[in-house]
């Protein structure tokens, strides 16, 4: 596991020695609010340490990005999530491939927004909750279009810029922190990451 998680850390970090480290932050970024696993977190991280004079330039684009992705998560559950009865073959394709976003929880999901919308879009923008669970959510329950765009504008924004500055203010001791101890923080982002999608259908669900 660690060897796979060595690769795909090394993986992203490469794009920052490139010449499309900005355009990988931006797909990886947009992608990850809509459909994709892996967040921009690690490779804004390394662009920043590279470039710390264009940190806010990184943090920027990451959330535009973001949001953009966002977005479109909100689009497909607005427009071909389903006809508010039946799921067509794109739900189905996430709920039977994407961990964790089960029918159930995308059914619980709504009386959240109904009592807690705002919080509940930022709370997910902002911690390592699966962001696109909720954007595809918000489409296809016709949560408030400008509120959505809010709340991920902000805590999108607020998520990236927070990383930017830790690594300006910190960043080599952190650089040095990650690969000294990459396996425990491995192990950690995998408990993370599972724990969010535990945490999310365990106080939905329940």
């Amino acid at each position: 596991m660690f060897t796979v998680l060595r690769k795909l850390y090394n993986w992203v970090k490469h794009w920052a020695e490139t010449p499309y480290g900005l355009l990988a932050l931006f797909i990886l970024s947009f992608s990850e609010a809509s459909f994709f696993p892996v967040p921009p977190d690690v490779l804004l991280i390394v662009l920043v340490l590279g470039r710390r004079e264009k940190a806010l330039k990184f943090a920027f684009i990451c959330s535009i990005a973001s949001i953009a992705g966002g977005l479109l998560g909100y689009s497909i559950g607005y427009f071909i999530w389903w006809d508010g009865t039946n799921y067509n073959s794109i739900a189905n394709f996430f709920f039977n491939n994407v961990p964790g976003f089960t029918e159930a929880l995308f059914q619980k999901i709504q009386n959240q927004y109904n009592h807690y919308g705002f919080i509940i879009i930022f709370t997910a923008g902002f911690t390592p909750i699966p962001f696109k669970v909720f954007t595809i959510s918000a489409g296809a329950f016709d949560i408030s279009f400008p509120l959505f765009l809010i709340a991920s504008t902000i805590s999108r924004s607020a998520r990236f810029f927070l990383v930017s500055f830790l690594i300006l203010k910190y960043g080599e001791k952190i650089n040095y922190f990650i690969d000294r101890y990459f396996n425990l923080l491995s192990i950690l982002f995998v408990i993370i990451l599972l724990g969010s999608y535990f945490l999310i259908n365990f106080i939905f669900i329940h």
